[in-house]
């Protein structure tokens, strides 16, 4: 089973994939990160984006929405940026990091390869 350094290398794998972090969304922080440009800060991005799942748990609270959040996409120009909670006890408050660039990535290939490195990633 890949601990989070193989998995970051695994996501990194990904075609057009940018920046990959594992993140706490309790604490906002990332338990690790791997990149292959300066230009994205992932600490900034790891702490950014607990700010959206912590937004989006809370909506589906209060909706009453008893679901689980398979991904969370966010759409850019340039970019996907695509956040995946981690499921079951071995993820609980963790979510997984992708950022892809557009002209590269296949969006639907990231997403699966995703569920596949959630499901063996041993944190």
């Amino acid at each position: 089973m890949p601990n989070i350094e193989s998995g970051l290398k695994e996501m990194m794998e990904i075609d057009g994939a940018v920046g990959a972090a594992v993140v706490d969304y309790g604490s906002g922080m990332a338990l690790g990160t791997l990149a292959s440009t300066n230009t994205l800060d992932l600490t900034v991005a790891a702490a950014g984006n607990t700010e959206v799942v912590r937004a989006k748990m809370r909506t589906m609270d209060q909706l009453g929405l008893n679901d689980a959040i398979e991904d969370i996409l966010i759409t850019l120009s340039g970019q996907y940026h695509v956040i995946r909670p981690l499921a079951g006890r071995k993820g609980q408050g963790l979510f997984l990091y992708l950022a892809l660039d557009r002209t590269r990535g296949n969006l639907a290939l990231a997403r699966h390869r995703l569920r596949n490195i959630e499901e063996t990633l041993e944190v």
